[in-house]
């Protein structure tokens, strides 16, 4: 008992200072901007000393945690500690703090989750079980570079992605902190079919017993003129890895794409994807099921079009939805509010929602929906769940809230549900249109 209780003295000492440390270092960072920009290689050499002080505080509190790692306090400990270094990190400009963070999750630095989550929270969809329904969505690991780092934190599957065939386009990223939010025009950009193909063979390979479920989402040429090509590639280079398959026909950052969200057009892409899925091999599971990635912005119409064509090729699933083109008032008024590309985060929730409230209704609640865009809080996982979701996608609140984010919204859904009487997550699907008819 004398060494546990000196062991957690020790863990909480060290939470105490490095939650606060890279706060109070970011604040005195900003106080002095002047300074900064009269002395840039100073203060980059500065920067990069206080980030090498982050790290080396992480690594003890990680080693204090593996001493103990069955206790849940310890867990609770790492993830705070893990989450106060994002102030700091956010000092890197947008792409930087993107390839540290795929960095440090690939060569599994973040803390791993021991807990194991509530029943109430475990789905069963597609014949495939979730232990949570709280998803990373594609565009963080772009490559299938951090998988299982990213599964260590607690996410009940992750999606890498979107690939597509070979695609390296200009990457640039512009945060909103007040409005938390991020313009991205990243698009497709990844290192292509056949490396991602390479890396996650060596993953199957390897792979002991994995927590955790991996979807892959694919993407088309930016320059190509045959859609239907590049996802059929895909398909068949990518879909014996995937736990599930998604047909992104949604980001902004792509010349043409979004023209294959019309019903003509969609129907043809998506007969010929399903025929190459479908031709394939598989074993008694069955093929990966496959999913529609949908925009936002779609008129009433594009929406009835979409259900249409889903429904009558029954397509296994919807993503609802990816970034917007549109911009809030909040958001043009703002810094960099007025640049071009996909907005993510906070001001999306309410939007993507009532989209996804209404393709449950033009659905008839048969196909399964994923709830993605705004969620940052286990309130918000609930309005999507209730909404018709029957997963839910986070992705621009992980790069604001940092790996602590994961555990907390678990915990406030499951407040949610119990607050209502819901017994699971399944239970709670499509809750709002039960109580309003």
């Amino acid at each position: 008992e004398g060494p546990g209780m000196r062991r957690k003295a020790m863990a909480n000492a060290w939470t105490v200072h490095a939650t606060r440390w890279p706060r109070q270092c970011a604040r005195r960072f900003r106080s002095t901007e002047s300074a900064r920009q009269s002395n840039s290689e100073k203060t980059s050499t500065s920067l990069w000393r206080r980030l090498a002080r982050v790290g080396v505080a992480f690594g003890v509190g990680t080693g204090i945690g593996f001493t103990v790692s069955d206790q849940p306090w310890v867990r609770h400990v790492l993830f705070e500690a893990s989450s106060a270094t994002v102030p700091l990190i956010r000092l890197l400009d947008g792409e930087t703090a993107h390839l540290l963070a795929v960095w440090a999750a690939k060569h599994r630095l973040l803390p791993k989750e021991m807990r194991p989550d509530p029943e109430c929270l475990r789905t069963v969809l597609w014949g495939r079980e979730f232990s949570n329904p709280i998803g990373l969505a594609a565009g963080f690991d772009k490559n299938g570079e951090a998988i299982d780092g990213l599964l260590d934190l607690g996410f009940g599957h992750v999606e890498v992605g979107s690939q597509a065939a070979t695609w390296k386009s200009e990457t640039t990223v512009f945060r909103l902190v007040d409005q938390r939010a991020v313009i991205n025009r990243y698009g497709f950009n990844s290192e292509g079919v056949e490396e991602v193909h390479g890396r996650l063979a060596r993953r199957l390979s390897q792979r002991t017993n994995e927590l955790g479920l991996v979807g892959i989402n694919l993407g088309k040429n930016k320059t190509s003129e045959d859609a239907a090509a590049d996802y059929v590639t895909g398909i068949k280079r990518l879909a014996r890895f995937a736990d599930y398959l998604v047909v992104n026909i949604s980001s902004p950052n792509t010349p043409g794409l979004r023209a294959l969200q019309g019903r003509k057009q969609l129907e043809t892409l998506l007969k010929q994807v399903l025929h190459a899925r479908n031709a394939m091999t598989w074993g008694i599971r069955g093929p990966p099921p496959l999913l529609i990635k949908i925009a936002p912005d779609l008129s009433e119409e594009d929406l009835e079009d979409v259900a249409a064509v889903a429904t009558r090729l029954r397509v296994d699933g919807l993503i609802v939805s990816n970034t917007t083109v549109a911009r809030p008032p909040e958001i043009s008024s703002a810094k960099h509010g007025e640049e071009t590309g996909g907005l993510s985060g906070k001001p999306l929730m309410e939007s993507s929602t009532n989209v996804l409230h209404r393709m449950y209704e033009l659905t008839n609640g048969r196909i399964p929906l994923v709830g993605c865009g705004g969620v940052s809080s286990g309130e918000d996982a609930y309005a999507k769940i209730c909404a018709g979701a029957s997963l839910v996608q986070l992705y621009t609140s992980f790069a604001f809230d940092g790996p602590a984010l994961v555990p907390r919204i678990k915990r406030e859904l499951v407040e949610c549900l119990r607050r209502d009487g819901w017994s699971s997550v399944s239970e709670a699907v499509g809750s709002a249109h039960r109580t309003t008819a």
